[in-house]
């Protein structure tokens, strides 16, 4: 299996003149949703991307590119991401790892 990477993703438009980013947020989504070879979690605060290296970037790109085909004139894109390389990494993973330290973590 190829190596998977963990991105966290938050796309935000600037002076549309509306506070909620919501719509922009479905639009992102629906790009992601036709990434079948991706796998997200949609989070209060930016969605987690699971792929490749160059998978993930390109989708980040496409997302990124969401705002202004709406008519935003600036867009602040933030990605973390996490890469490791001495074992597979996973969403559910990740969060398992967690909740075996606390179990009645909330997720």
């Amino acid at each position: 299996m190829e190596r998977q990477v963990i991105a966290e993703v938050s796309v935000v438009p600037i002076g549309t003149g509306n506070a909620s980013v919501s719509k922009y947020v479905a639009d992102c989504l629906k790009v992601l949703e036709k990434a079948a070879d991706l796998s997200y979690r949609l989070t209060a605060m930016g969605t987690i991307i699971q792929g490749s290296w160059e998978r993930v970037m390109q989708i980040v790109r496409e997302m990124h590119e969401v705002p202004f085909n709406s008519g935003a004139l600036r867009v602040v894109t933030t990605i973390k991401i996490d890469d490791r390389r001495d074992k597979s990494l996973t969403i559910d993973g990740k969060v398992e790892a967690v909740k075996k330290l606390v179990p009645t973590v909330k997720v």
